[in-house]
């Protein structure tokens, strides 16, 4: 048992999945035993009855540029040494006996455990340095492992990597994939981190590396630095375990604060527009998928709005679900609130405030939901209406019934607007 798998009984953590080294052997020995081969790049098999996977003890090669340049050799003769000098981290170059149950000795030529005591995050060999995947998993762990440094040496390696170029040879797919795995860990903020710190973020991502520096006002934004609130607010995201469309919404959220003219600063007038557009290549170079896309786009144009939202009346907020197209998709438009609630909450000193802004659009929504749109439709047609003017009389019917949930609310005194300066003014 090699990997995550004793990493993670080691440290107490739950062990979901278990990886499996086998030395020694040959894919046909694996065969014979009734294992299925399922590797495409090397001889990976999945187990008869367990299904987990099961590899051949292998080595690495460089021989071109990106995670894909390599030639790999499996054979009997490679030790399990050998094998686990190719992992990223000591961490994860840790091997256990199959009976083993989380006591006793490990193979651990390496010294993870030492590491793992340590609470460092260092690289095996300098083998590390042919493969820019591992930079984005070094990342990737100090988010999980938020108590975790990174040794020197390693984060001086990944420096070098950036500067060799390697950094833009990764696949996008192997690049989305990694970035969404970190978003969803403990510490989401700290992968970027990391990957500002060793410059992989200016190439992969400079439309989120550029917010730092930017200043914003210090009455809306105690903590001023844009780049400062973006990671509070995926932190805020990890915090109230939103899922990933959302934590990717939060991510996205800023961009266009990265190009507000310098003599416009620290007012962001017109961001968000400008965070709509410079979200989409970045969908596009990653491959993000639709869900993700679609709200983070809607986040990116319409947070200032929500944010505001507390002095809308009927019409206004009719409005605003029509553009957010929350009539139809009300899962969609909860999440975004759900978003919004992290932005407002991303910032130092909120990070407790209430957001009423989400349970008022919630309702307010629901109110224009309950309308019964047959009748009021069949009403309009024998009045003579057609066409557009029946839309419009529909649109009435929800909007006196968002006035009415407004009215009762007003009289009972419940949910009202208080004071909160991302509604009562721009940023």
């Amino acid at each position: 048992m090699v990997g995550g798998a004793v990493r993670d009984r080691l440290l107490g953590r739950p062990v979901n999945d278990r990886d499996w080294v086998v030395v020694g052997a040959t894919p046909e020995q694996m065969v014979a035993q009734g294992f299925t081969p399922v590797g495409r790049d090397f001889p990976v098999f999945l187990h008869p009855g367990s299904h987990e996977e099961y590899a051949l003890a292998r080595t690495e090669r460089k021989s071109g540029r990106g995670y894909r340049g390599f030639v790999v050799q499996a054979a009997p003769s490679v030790t399990l040494e050998e094998d686990l000098a190719r992992r990223d981290l000591t961490i994860n170059a840790i091997a256990a006996s199959a009976d083993w149950t989380g006591a006793g000795a490990v193979f651990d030529p390496y010294n993870g455990v030492r590491d793992l005591h340590a609470r460092v995050l260092r690289h095996v060999t300098d083998a590390f340095r042919e493969d820019p995947v591992r930079i984005l998993r070094v990342a990737r762990f100090a988010a999980r492992f938020s108590d975790f440094t990174i040794a020197p040496e390693t984060l001086a390696l990944m420096r070098e990597m950036v500067a060799d170029g390697e950094v833009d040879h990764l696949v996008p797919e192997r690049v989305w994939q990694e970035v969404a795995r970190g978003l969803m860990e403990e510490r989401p903020a700290r992968m970027f981190e990391v990957l500002r710190q060793c410059g992989a973020l200016a190439v992969l991502l400079p439309e989120l590396d550029r917010l730092w520096g930017v200043p914003q006002r210090a009455d809306y934004h105690p903590e001023v630095d844009t780049g400062v609130h973006a990671m509070l607010v995926l932190d805020m995201a990890a915090r109230l375990q939103a899922p990933l469309p959302v934590r990717f919404a939060c991510l996205c959220h800023d961009f266009g604060k990265g190009t507000t003219p310098a003599h416009v600063l620290p007012r962001h007038i017109g961001h968000e527009e400008r965070s709509a557009r410079l979200l989409q290549p970045v969908c596009e170079r990653w491959r993000v998928p639709l869900e993700c896309r679609e709200l983070a786009d809607l986040v990116a144009r319409e947070h200032g709005n929500i944010h505001r939202s507390g002095d809308l009346g009927p019409a206004a907020l009719l409005r605003l679900f029509t553009r957010c197209d929350a009539l139809r998709r009300p899962e969609r438009f909860a999440q975004a609130l759900w978003a919004c609630e992290c932005d407002a909450r991303g910032r130092l000193g909120h990070e407790d405030a209430a957001y009423p802004q989400r349970p008022r659009l919630a309702a307010a929504l629901q109110a224009a939901l309950a309308v019964d749109t047959a009748p009021v439709a069949r009403a309009a047609a024998q009045r003579g209406l057609r066409g557009p003017a029946v839309g419009d009389a529909v649109a009435q019917a929800r909007q006196d019934a968002i006035a009415a949930w407004l009215g009762q609310i007003r009289l009972q005194g419940q949910m009202g607007t208080s004071h909160n300066p991302m509604i009562d003014g721009s940023e």
